[in-house]
């Protein structure tokens, strides 16, 4: 009897060595997942903060018509160069009655678009540098405040208030 006992114990102890192995395996593949997820939303967080145009200041070009537009003038104060602009929203109008604009590059008077320049002229608004944003509106602007908020597909929004010229 004392022998099959000694199997019987020995083969619990291998079993048991078996089993805590499997166990140690999985938890240890459940948590390298876990970090990598973890990284992995901590790297789209930092590339969304790392993104930003910030509103430096706009008005209402009153020159064209028969309707106005705005120009907005943005700096690129994150850390990654901006250069798809479709990717862009842009709400500008009286306060509290802001009217979402695409992007169009041959926006002109009357197409309810938008266009960018950069100061290079390149089509990207690098890291540091400065860009018009001209709203074409499609009617006429009527209000004593006006409202303008950039929100980039990744990014940080900006806002500004300001009045007619």
């Amino acid at each position: 009897m004392g022998f099959s006992l000694t199997i019987s114990e020995a083969i619990i102890v291998i079993s048991s060595v078996i089993l805590a192995s499997g166990f140690s395996a999985y938890a240890i593949y459940a948590g390298t997942s876990l970090q990598s997820s973890i990284m992995q939303n901590l790297d789209s967080v930092k590339r969304n903060i790392d993104t930003r145009l910030d509103i430096v200041y706009a008005t209402v070009n009153e020159t064209t018509d028969p309707s106005p537009l705005f120009d907005i003038y943005v700096k690129n104060t994150g850390t990654f160069p901006v250069s798809d602009f479709e990717l862009i929203s842009v709400y500008v109008g009286a306060y509290g009655q802001a009217t979402l604009y695409t992007y169009d590059s041959g926006a002109t008077t009357g197409s309810a678009k938008f266009n960018v320049t950069d100061s290079s002229g390149n089509g990207i608004i690098e890291v540091g540098e400065a860009a018009t944003i001209q709203v074409f509106n499609a009617t006429s602007v009527i209000g004593s405040l006006y409202e303008a908020k950039i929100v980039p597909y990744r990014g940080i929004s900006s806002s500004y208030l300001f009045t007619p010229p």
